[in-house]
């Protein structure tokens, strides 16, 4: 059986994110790498989050939003989505990605990815509640991939 599985040639899991995917500092989405993707898999969705920022803001902070993305996507290309993959809204009030920006000190960024049995209709800029109520019961397999940033 297949193990699902996300890396980014950009930064090592766990390892420090580059400068230049900081909110600040060029806001590029990093290259992401998919391993892994079950057989029965009809779309995949990725959610960026920071669960440090409960710390600083009370919340974690919704960084990215991505789904729809075809079940042969092997790769996610730098700043570019995938084909027919739609984005939500970030905890910034806009769609699309939005780079780790912590106002405080070192955050560990969680890249996660979802294999769902289904395409979900939602529209471009649904938000993380949305996503996750669309995705219930529908996840096949699901991985994470972790980065850290500091300011």
């Amino acid at each position: 059986m297949d193990s699902l599985s996300l890396e980014s040639s950009a930064f090592e899991n766990r390892g420090v994110i580059p400068r230049q995917y900081g909110y600040k500092n060029g806001n590029n989405s990093p290259p992401l790498k998919i391993k892994g993707i079950p057989e029965d898999t009809k779309s995949l969705a990725l959610i960026m989050d920071d669960p440090d920022a409960m710390g600083a803001v009370g919340k974690i902070w919704v960084h990215w939003i991505l789904w729809n993305i075809s079940p042969n996507t092997k790769e996610i290309t730098e700043n570019i989505i995938p084909v027919d993959s739609l984005e939500g809204v970030t905890d910034f009030g806009e769609i699309g990605y939005g780079g780790p920006a912590p106002p405080d000190k070192e955050h560990t960024y969680v890249f996660k990815l979802y294999a769902l049995d289904t395409h979900l209709s939602l529209n471009k800029g649904a938000t993380k509640a949305d996503i996750e109520k669309s995705m219930k019961n529908h996840i096949i397999s699901e991985t994470k991939l972790e980065g850290r940033y500091a300011p």
